[in-house]
């Protein structure tokens, strides 16, 4: 599937956070998290700054390696 569902299923793994302390934080069902997790769907554009909250919330340090993740370095790309 797409690039949002990779870096979430990395972060999540590397960070051992789980699918449904994802769901909780985010107020959704873990139904949702597991589709995007085994790349079933990916979240929308914004679903994905919901997700990067909720991380946020759980570990600081999850969210800015899921944004590196899906974005790559385009902020500091010099192009």
């Amino acid at each position: 599937m797409g690039r949002a569902s990779q870096a979430l299923k990395q972060v999540l793994d590397t960070y051992g956070i789980s699918q449904n302390q994802l769901a909780g934080a985010m107020g959704i069902e873990r139904g949702s998290v597991s589709r995007w997790y085994h790349e079933k769907r990916d979240p929308t554009a914004e679903t994905v700054v919901e997700i990067v909250e909720a991380l946020k919330r759980l570990n600081f340090q999850a969210a800015e390696k899921f944004v590196i993740l899906y974005l790559g370095d385009v902020l500091t790309s010099k192009d």
